[in-house]
């Protein structure tokens, strides 16, 4: 099976907030079991048994980690007085070994678990919710960084600057510094 139509069965058009498994998985709707089962069977429907254990089980083994440059650059800009947020599509059953991967209270101002909110990227509510979180900071006073383009369009549809950070963050470190005027 081609990895993109795989990744389709497993995430969903990802561009989008809809009802796959996957999505109500982020948003917390359901557990890490029922949206494997509903994988499952979509994939079966496809040709193809693909078991989301499997697949997470696999990526472990080649995960990169924490992106040091940008821990670092989120740390700074916390010290010169920037409130910043982390806003994450995550699933319940994942968040006690992702915030352990972070330091988020040295980073963080604020911390949006999609699976704890009940929404995820790249629906535009989600951004809302954390700029409130932040103290009804207004869109153009915003900067959002993230990997996928889907969620960077979507922030910047609001107002938001919009930042796509590639596998070579020093791009998207410099864009967000000649934003901040430095």
């Amino acid at each position: 099976m081609p990895t993109e139509v795989m990744l389709e069965i497993i995430f969903g058009p990802y561009d989008q907030d809809t009802d796959h498994p996957w999505h109500r998985l982020e948003r917390g709707e359901m557990k890490i079991q029922e949206a494997r089962d509903a994988i499952l069977l979509l994939g079966r429907d496809r040709g193809s048994e693909i078991d989301l254990y499997e697949f997470f089980g696999g990526l472990s083994a080649i995960a990169n980690g924490v992106v040091q440059p940008m821990v670092d650059c989120a740390r700074r800009l916390k010290n010169e007085g920037y409130r910043t947020a982390i806003v994450t599509n995550n699933v319940a059953e994942f968040s006690e070994f992702w915030r352990r991967s972070l330091p988020l209270d040295e980073l963080f101002d604020v911390v949006v678990d999609s699976s704890q909110v009940g929404m995820r990227k790249p629906n535009p509510k989600i951004f809302t919710h954390t700029l409130e979180s932040l103290g009804d900071v207004a869109p153009r006073r915003a900067a959002f960084l993230d990997d996928f383009h889907g969620n960077v369009a979507a922030a910047s549809a609001l107002g938001l600057h919009g930042i796509l950070v590639e596998a070579d963050q020093t791009g998207a470190i410099a864009e967000l510094e000649r934003l901040l005027g430095g």
